[in-house]
């Protein structure tokens, strides 16, 4: 009821619902022979389920935090198109929104709701709160287990339905941004990582299962038998249980009773050994992580420190920068047209670099390029008065030597330079 209340409160708050479309609110209020109903999200059992797996499966647990988390970290930025060139526009309007997207939630929380829906069920939604036309005011995320398409044989989507304790709240198409990763099979929904980790996510969570009740009261190994040779009736056979673990039983210790002189056990099941237990879910745990795109190295218990920091660089480069990319231009394509001006939005490139081969490459390219163009691509700075012709690289032989520049108060003063061996300096 908490939900219901925080959605009426901010449609109330924006009042959009004197503006929403008409043939969304028709297509919810009473069905139309021949058009479109909402697309109803591909499921895995059904959409809920993709949270429980989540919060079941200490694997997916640790993979869909570790992205969610690490993404949530990286600032973004907001950026003019000036010619072929980008120039950072500092606090813009959007950047502050960001920050505080709604009363209730920061930016690291609403970054991290998003990559995170987008892990599990391979869906993002934000409404857009905010006045008609105008840029939101508010961004609030969405449910993806909560949220139909309606789809449109036009604009390829009509609307939402964004539906909450039984009430079903239409949503028009611009109120919504639409997150999604690639499905080969839907045209409207993304795919979730858990499809294809469907089976090492059920195998793993029944060997744990498993593992829990071979251990626990009922699966227990008794810690003695005993033994009656001699045959004895049922009620003298039930005393002496009786008395025995009135005697010396607890709790935790499990005691057989065998009756008869001619009794033998034949275990017909498998250990745990033979069955290699460890090593199987060591392996689920590994196709786990490479579906979720996380390197085995940075959480392997036999990992040296080298291993864990290329794990980490393969991470950020393969599985963290790309999903970066795809949020921001959603973002760019989909929210900045609300602002004034050519705007791309980024996250901060926060990609290893390989500083010695970047050095190489700008001097090679020295005598080139001119200043201003290696300003641009190498520096992202605007150009320079100066800057338009080539620089000429020069060999002074002194490329070891320590280069200080002078501070502001010693800017026309003569510096002192001390002779080499064997000379007299001048005047002396």
């Amino acid at each position: 009821m908490a939900n219901t209340t925080l959605i009426e409160r901010v449609l109330r708050r924006i009042g959009y619902v004197k503006w929403r479309p008409a043939s969304v609110i028709q297509r919810v209020e009473s069905a139309v022979i021949g058009e479109p109903l909402p697309e109803t999200p591909p499921e895995f059992g059904q959409a809920s389920r993709y949270a429980g797996v989540y919060m079941g499966s200490p694997w997916v647990y640790v993979a869909v935090n570790r992205i969610a988390e690490a993404a949530a970290l990286v600032p973004f930025r907001v950026l003019a198109r000036v010619g072929e060139q980008t120039i950072e526009i500092a606090d813009h309007p959007f950047e502050r929104l960001l920050r505080r997207p709604n009363p209730l939630m920061s930016r690291f929380e609403l970054l991290e709701h998003t990559v995170g829906h987008l892990e599990i069920h391979g869906n993002a939604y934000w409404f857009l709160a905010g006045q008609a036309g105008g840029p939101p005011l508010e961004l609030w995320p969405l449910r993806p287990d909560r949220v139909s398409i309606v789809p449109d044989p036009v604009r390829g989507v009509r609307g939402y339905i964004y539906e909450v304790d039984g009430r079903r709240v239409p949503l028009d198409a611009s109120e919504v941004v639409h997150f999604r990763r690639w499905h080969p099979a839907n045209d409207y929904y993304g795919l979730s990582a858990l499809e294809a980790a469907r089976l090492a996510v059920e195998s793993d969570r029944a060997m744990a299962d498993w593992n829990r009740r071979y251990f626990g009261e009922g699966m227990a190994v008794p810690a003695g038998i005993v033994a009656i040779r001699e045959r004895v009736s049922d009620a003298d056979f039930e005393r002496l249980k009786r008395e025995w673990r009135t005697a010396y039983g607890g709790r935790e210790r499990k005691t057989a009773f065998l009756r008869g002189a001619s009794v033998e056990w034949h275990n017909v099941g498998l250990s745990q050994q033979d069955m290699d237990f460890l090593n199987a879910r060591r392996f689920n745990r590994e196709e786990i992580f490479q579906i979720f795109g996380i390197p085995v190295g940075m959480f392997s218990e036999n990992a040296t420190e080298a291993n864990a920091l290329v794990g980490e660089r393969v991470f950020i480069e393969r599985t963290l920068w790309p999903k970066l990319v795809r949020i921001a231009e959603k973002i760019t394509t989909d929210l900045l047209p609300f602002y004034a001006g050519d705007l791309v939005g980024c996250f901060d490139d926060i990609r290893p670099q390989d500083k010695s081969a970047t050095f190489e490459e700008i001097r090679a390219a020295r005598g080139v390029l001119s200043v201003n163009e290696i300003r641009a691509r190498y520096f992202q700075l605007g150009p320079v008065p100066w800057g338009d012709g080539p620089e000429a690289e020069t060999d002074t032989g002194a490329e070891n030597e320590p280069v200080r520049d002078p501070a502001p108060e010693d800017e026309g003063v003569p510096v002192e330079v001390e002779p080499p061996p064997g000379e007299v300096a001048a005047g002396e």
